[in-house]
């Protein structure tokens, strides 16, 4: 109930001789605008003059938050390596005779050769007696390397020339000892070469021994023939170890903690915090192995705002455009 006016603002008032109370010209204009105040904030809150006269006992709004379903996702369990491109199996070339003068080479490295081929001619020096000899291919493949230059001595000890047996050229890498026994033969892995692009690979051969001051294992990688493959070339590989399909939620949603990782379920408009265990990472999902089911509403960006207990309203974003 509002009061009078002149009770609100003593000051509209004056007090005339004998204690008469009358209202002044300035009073009667302050009273005016008062008027219009009261009148202005009637209209615009029609249920009463003051925000603070709301009936007690009102109900706030729930929250609105922003929710996703646990899909289904498949991830790949992979492991990454660095290497360089070496022959499978190579053949060292020597010539059978000692003190013999390299008189003419006819392969260079990159060429191809098969079994006999003439690799090399050798002569007695000059002046010293003698038969010519010739060095030849053992067996079929790349010449990986050479050594032998006209002129210089040949000598069984030092081979002239290296082949690649077969032109089969593999990836030799290391990788820390955690992930050997992870690995095993015929693994698939994906191989990027430098300058070539990507290439299918597999796993040959893992090492029995670990390096003492690294602490890491070599692993053979398997490409097989390719002209483009060059001995050295620096090479990438991703190797699939295992394919794991099920429940998913991005990043976002998992909040990490003293008691381990867990997100915030909305189950009858109300949050539960639910205990998850947490697998692989890809495509910005996170591997939900245990504590969430395909289609279970979580809160897409967890967090302190909102806790057991409190009562929400869910909003599904927008798919976003790639």
């Amino acid at each position: 109930m509002l009061l009078p006016l002149a009770r609100l603002y003593p000051a509209a008032r004056d007090i005339g001789p004998g204690g008469q109370v009358r209202k002044t010209r300035r009073g009667r204009r302050i009273l005016a605008c008062l008027a219009m105040v009261i009148a202005a904030a009637s209209f615009a809150n029609p249920g009463g003059a003051f925000a603070a006269d709301r009936e007690e006992g009102s109900q706030a709004v729930d929250m609105v938050v922003s929710v996703v379903k646990a899909r289904n996702t498949c991830f790949n369990d992979t492991i990454q390596v660095t290497g360089v491109i070496a022959p499978r199996s190579e053949t060292l070339v020597r010539p059978e005779k000692e003190g013999l003068q390299i008189s003419q080479v006819l392969v260079e490295p990159g060429d191809t050769v098969v079994s006999g081929q003439v690799l090399a001619r050798l002569k007695p020096p000059e002046g010293q007696s003698g038969s010519n000899s010739t060095v030849q291919a053992p067996t079929a493949g790349l010449i990986s390397s050479r050594t032998a230059v006209v002129g210089m001595m040949a000598s069984p000890r030092e081979p002239l020339f290296r082949i690649a047996v077969n032109e089969q050229m593999e990836l030799v890498a290391e990788t820390p000892i955690r992930n050997l026994s992870r690995l095993a033969p015929n693994q698939t892995a994906k191989v990027e070469i430098l300058g070539l692009g990507e290439m299918t690979g597999r796993v040959r051969e893992l090492s029995t021994s670990i390096n003492e001051a690294t602490q890491l294992g070599q692993i053979h990688l398997m490409l097989g023939r390719d002209s483009r493959l060059r001995v050295g070339a620096f090479g990438r590989a991703t190797i699939q170890i295992a394919k794991r399909c099920g429940a998913a939620v991005p990043f976002s949603a998992v909040l990490y903690g003293p008691g381990g990782s867990v997100v915030q379920t909305v189950r009858d408009g109300r949050i539960e915090t639910q205990r998850v265990t947490v697998g692989l990472f890809a495509g910005g999902q996170a591997e939900i192995r245990e504590g969430l089911q395909e289609g279970d509403v979580v809160v897409e960006r967890a967090g302190a705002f909102v806790r057991d207990g409190d009562r929400v309203r869910t909003i599904e974003p927008a798919v976003r455009r790639r």
